[in-house]
């Protein structure tokens, strides 16, 4: 088996490499992933300038100036015949869970994997500490996968509490959770007193009860969320077509 890994804390991350030296004890494994940290990149591909990507040595790990994105359809497209097995993104240093999938780059990773036909696993460690706890489960889902695929319209957006492997209270399968509107943006000046701007702390957490990834990863279980790439609102479609019929 041959597995794509990538990333968007950048190539020289612990959690990246963490994954790929896990992952490399029964398969194949080629690591492309950003030349520095490209955290909320989101689902972006660079388009009005060429992307450049340096091999670093001889254990299949390659440096992209680009977006976790671009790495993954630079990999697959070009790099890699025949094409990977799986592409697993991850292991990100922080969660990804609720709203955060919107924005983050290493869902966006596992997402383009998914768009070309692979499936994908999207890996978060809900801290910064034990990377070896989610390298074990990534290794888990990734050799359940290889027994038993899933359906191939969906990516596994994984996230694994910051404890000790022995820690762990199980899996959960769960739902995304959601925050309130994120803080407000900081302003300050910059030596020449010109405005500058950071963008604010992500929203306290609204729906973050039973059955979400939130609730999960606070009592200590890896949560589970199937995502789906297609995003139509098929219930809302009957409501639509009434309301067009109305307006036109």
């Amino acid at each position: 088996m041959k597995i794509l890994v990538s990333n968007d804390d950048g190539v020289n991350a612990l959690g990246i490499r963490t994954l790929s030296r896990v992952l490399a004890e029964f398969a194949e494994v080629v690591t492309v992933a950003p030349d520095r940290n490209r955290s909320g990149a989101s689902h972006s591909l660079t388009l009005e300038v060429p992307l450049r990507a340096d091999q670093l040595d001889d254990t299949g790990f390659y440096s992209v100036k680009g977006t976790p994105t671009d790495c993954v359809h630079w990999a697959v497209n070009s790099l890699l015949d025949p094409d990977p097995d799986m592409v697993v993104a991850g292991i990100n240093h922080g969660a990804n869970l609720g709203d955060d999938v919107l924005y983050s780059g290493t869902v966006a990773a596992a997402t383009e994997g998914r768009h070309l036909g692979l499936p994908a696993v999207a890996v978060s460690l809900c801290g910064d500490r034990h990377f070896d706890t989610a390298a074990h489960y990534a290794s888990l889902l990734v050799q359940g996968l290889l027994r038993a695929p899933l359906s191939s319209n969906q990516i596994l957006n994984v996230n694994v509490p910051d404890l000790p492997l022995a820690d762990i209270q199980g899996i959960k399968v769960t739902r995304l959770g959601n925050r309130h509107r994120s803080e407000a943006v900081l302003k300050e000046f910059d030596p020449r007193g010109r405005p500058i701007y950071w963008i604010g702390p992500p929203g306290a957490k609204q729906d973050a009860g039973e059955g979400t990834d939130f609730d999960a990863v606070e009592r200590g279980f890896v949560s589970i969320t199937p995502l789906t790439i297609d995003m139509t609102a098929y219930s809302q479609m009957a409501a639509l077509t009434s309301w067009i019929q109305d307006v036109e």
